[in-house]
């Protein structure tokens, strides 16, 4: 008995040979008749950027938490094996599947002649000019869901196998040579292994929740040693008034190697506000603006509206009472690296303009720099990634052009997208 795997990917760029990489998998089972058994998918990380976000639909923040390739090789090796590779046009997702595989320390003989490839059986079956996947759906009245996601795509292709299978009295044996080929394949011994797979889904869903629904309910219970390690991740990523993905996971796995529950991290979150209240009751004064910057703070740290006025009411006890929150600025001095591409600024303008004021412009990311600044805070670039292991501040270009007020630089700051 013949079984099918209907295979779709997603990529960073159009050729493994130019180092890109995969970003999505998804298998769907097809038995003999054509009917799906079982569909499997995963984004993965790439560790790198991730391409063409206008084609495939996905972000950095996307993949960033997603295994990477060599993770779930087993699994996705175990479910080929034995099984005829389906793909429309397997001259594009074979080779990718292939580099990966051999990435991961694997020769896997996977190339566009290795299964069936519904692209090129479209005109044997279908009466279409186009061979697109949309286009030869449409002539089977299939409509799919999300084009350019890799589990929809599959599906899509799982459909046009098993309209190709019932339109042939013996489907198998008049593709026997392509089948036989995919059958020779020979898939080499891997550890059984699952990795944790992450799909377009489970993001969605996630991303509906405040990260701090992720730390456990308990009474509070924090001393200020626990506390002072999630502070100052808390005054980093806040230095940009927005919590990325990446930031996000940070404090919540700051805050559970602290033992602190939900409680203790919105008394810190609290506590955090009224420093920020203080700092703006310094001249006497809340501005508009600054009240707006409370307001903001407030609710990327998951704090109702009505906590801005608290804060400002505790802002006015002791000093000892708040925790400590400097204003971070850029000195004469320091070092910067910039990742991605600022909008409306060349690079070699935002380099000269950083030496100009006294800044220190490096290629690569260590212990002395003083800030990264990326055009994506998700970023899977090389810099970014050193950037956290190291914990500096990751900021956007708006924010970086505001802080070079702090070095002086106001009168020469040109506007983003000018």
């Amino acid at each position: 008995m013949i079984r099918y795997a209907v295979i779709d990917v997603e990529t960073t760029g159009l050729s493994p040979l130019h180092n890109h990489r995969v970003l999505e998998v998804a298998l769907v089972l097809v038995d003999s008749d054509g009917n799906i058994v079982y569909e499997w998918d995963t984004l993965i990380n790439p560790l790198r950027d991730i391409g063409a976000t206008d084609i495939h639909g996905l972000s950095a923040a996307d993949v960033y938490s997603a295994p990477t390739f060599d993770q779930i090789a087993p699994e996705l090796a175990s479910l080929l094996k034995g099984r005829v590779p389906v793909a429309h046009n397997l001259s594009f997702d074979a080779p990718f599947l292939a580099a990966e595989f051999a990435r991961a320390g694997y020769a896997v003989e996977l190339h566009g002649n290795s299964g069936l490839c519904t692209m090129r059986l479209a005109p044997h079956y279908l009466p279409v000019s186009s061979r697109a996947l949309e286009a030869c759906c449409n002539c089977i009245g299939y409509s799919i869901e999300s084009a350019h996601a890799a589990l929809d795509d599959a599906r899509a292709a799982a459909r046009l196998l098993a309209y190709y299978i019932k339109q042939d009295d013996d489907f198998s044996k008049c593709w026997a040579d392509e089948i036989a080929a995919a059958q020779r394949i020979v898939w080499p011994a891997m550890p059984k292994m699952m990795a944790e797979r992450v799909s377009r889904k489970s993001n969605a869903l996630r991303r509906e929740e405040h990260f701090l629904w992720r730390l456990p309910s308990r009474t509070a219970h924090k001393t200020q040693t626990q506390a002072d390690s999630y502070l100052a991740a808390l005054d980093r990523v806040l230095l940009d008034r927005r919590i990325s993905h990446h930031e996000a996971d940070e404090l919540v796995a700051i805050a559970k190697m602290n033992g602190l529950s939900r409680e203790d991290a919105v008394n810190i979150h609290r506590l955090y506000l009224t420093a920020l209240a203080r700092l703006a009751l310094e001249d006497g004064v809340v501005t508009f603006d600054e009240r707006s910057d409370l307001k903001s703070v407030a609710a990327l740290l998951g704090l109702p509206a009505e906590s801005v006025d608290s804060a400002l009411e505790s802002a006015t006890e002791k000093q000892d009472q708040i925790c400590l929150v400097e204003r971070f600025e850029l000195k004469v001095g320091d070092a910067v690296v910039f990742t991605g591409e600022a909008p409306g600024i060349s690079r070699a303008d935002l380099e000269y303009q950083a030496r100009a004021v006294g800044l220190r412009v490096t290629g690569s990311v260590s212990r002395k720099t003083a800030l990264v600044v990326a055009a994506d805070l998700d970023s899977l670039s090389g810099k970014a990634r050193k950037a956290r292991s190291l914990g500096i501040p990751i900021v956007d270009y708006p924010t970086y052009l505001k802080l070079l007020d702090s070095v002086g630089c106001s009168e020469i700051r040109p506007a983003l997208g000018s």
